[in-house]
């Protein structure tokens, strides 16, 4: 059976995770070991080998409870983290390697501003998972403030607060997404909140980087016969991205890594394309394409 295999160039870690793993590896070069406050990156198979290094994953359980050793290294992952945390750790003697996105610190930066704007009577929508890390991040620089701050997960969620007069035009709102969210359905939430508030001030806040890979993502995907989406189950924006590859190819099968992958999936004369989510590493996405050489 002859099989053509294409990996998605714009696949692969995005900036922030290839900055946290990158920090990450070179710490534990010298210490040898290092705590992970939350998962580094959702890709199970990414994290045993890191965690072959020293890298040891830490509950907040646990770092609450100051079960941790004093003067431990903890690691902030790209996804941040509230003000909360960073009292925490100075108050417990826990020593901050602080790899925060870029993006995800401006985010951040823009939203305590404005909370602080907006006061008490005003509102901070952020668009996102609730119980996300870097959600709870969010929602924290709003709380920090003393601002009211929700969640709004789905446009239903949306209409029921504004059909229920828990969002009125009165007070300030602003609303924000989380970076790795759909652009198209950000757009959808905001043109309900401003046909609902329409003095509601909206922000651009989806990293410009995964924005790009939604419409490449789609294109790449309807341009092969079948498509290998590598990702941790985790992995919130592995979620969304299969789902814009299964919309684009109704054969697009989510996998873990290359045990799979499943013979009976293609047929002779197949264009097989591999991506991934953000969170998934360039060498799993190569170790899947690998598994069809005898098929080139």
């Amino acid at each position: 059976m002859h099989l053509n295999v294409e990996i998605d160039e714009g696949s692969g870690f995005c900036y922030g995770v290839v900055r946290a793993i990158g920090k990450a590896e070179e710490v534990l070069g010298t210490a040898g070991k290092l705590h992970s406050l939350g998962a580094i990156v959702h890709n199970e198979t990414e994290l045993e080998r890191l965690a072959g290094k020293g890298l040891e994953t830490i509950s907040y359980e646990d770092f609450k409870d100051g079960k941790i050793p004093e003067g431990a290294q903890i690691l902030i992952r790209a996804h941040g983290e509230p003000p909360e945390t960073y009292s925490l750790a100075k108050e417990r003697g826990y020593r901050i390697i602080d790899c925060t996105c870029p993006v995800v610190l401006k985010l951040q930066e823009k939203i305590r501003r404005a909370a602080r704007l907006a006061g008490k009577d005003g509102r901070i929508l952020i668009f996102g998972k609730t119980g996300h890390a870097e959600v709870n991040g969010l929602v924290g620089q709003a709380e920090a403030e003393g601002c009211k701050v929700h969640v709004i997960e789905s446009e239903k969620m949306l209409r029921g607060l504004l059909g229920d007069g828990t969002l009125s035009c009165r007070g300030r709102t602003e609303i924000f997404s989380q970076t790795t969210k759909d652009p198209e359905e950000y757009r959808r939430i905001c043109d309900i909140l401003k046909a609902g508030i329409p003095d509601a001030k909206v922000n651009d806040t989806i990293c410009g980087q995964v924005a790009s890979r939604h419409s490449r993502l789609t294109e790449f995907a309807g341009s092969h016969d079948v498509v290998l989406f590598v990702s941790g189950k985790e992995s919130s924006n592995g979620k969304v991205l299969y789902q814009l590859c299964l919309q684009a190819n109704p054969k697009s099968h989510f996998i873990g890594n290359a045990g799979d992958v499943r013979p009976e999936w293609f047929s002779d004369g197949d264009s097989i394309g591999i991506c991934g989510a953000t969170s998934t590493p360039k060498w799993l996405l190569e170790e899947v394409a690998a598994i069809f050489q005898n098929y080139l």
